[in-house]
C-alpha cells in the first residue's frame, strides 16, 4: 500500500507527471507548510515505485497491507 507524508510534500510535481497509471493527483488538502500536497488513487496505484523514485523529498512510502 502507498502511503504519502503530506507535511514532506513542496508539491514539486515530478510525482504527479511521472505515474504511469496517472493515479497521482493534486489533493484539495493544504500542509502546514502552505503547499497542495499531492494525492493517490489507490485503486488506480499499482504501487509500481515511480514515485518513490523521482520524489527528492522522501515524501512516499511502499508498505505490504
Amino acid at each position: 500500500m502507498l502511503f504519502i507524508e503530506k507535511t514532506k510534500c513542496k508539491a514539486c510535481g515530478y510525482c504527479v507527471a511521472a505515474c504511469p497509471k496517472e493515479a497521482l493527483f493534486w489533493g484539495d488538502e493544504v500542509n502546514e507548510k502552505g503547499y497542495k500536497a499531492v494525492a493517490v488513487d489507490l485503486e488506480k496505484c499499482v504501487e509500481c515505485g515511480t514515485c518513490y523514485t523521482v520524489c527528492p523529498d522522501t515524501v512516499f512510502t511502499i508498505k505490504e497491507a
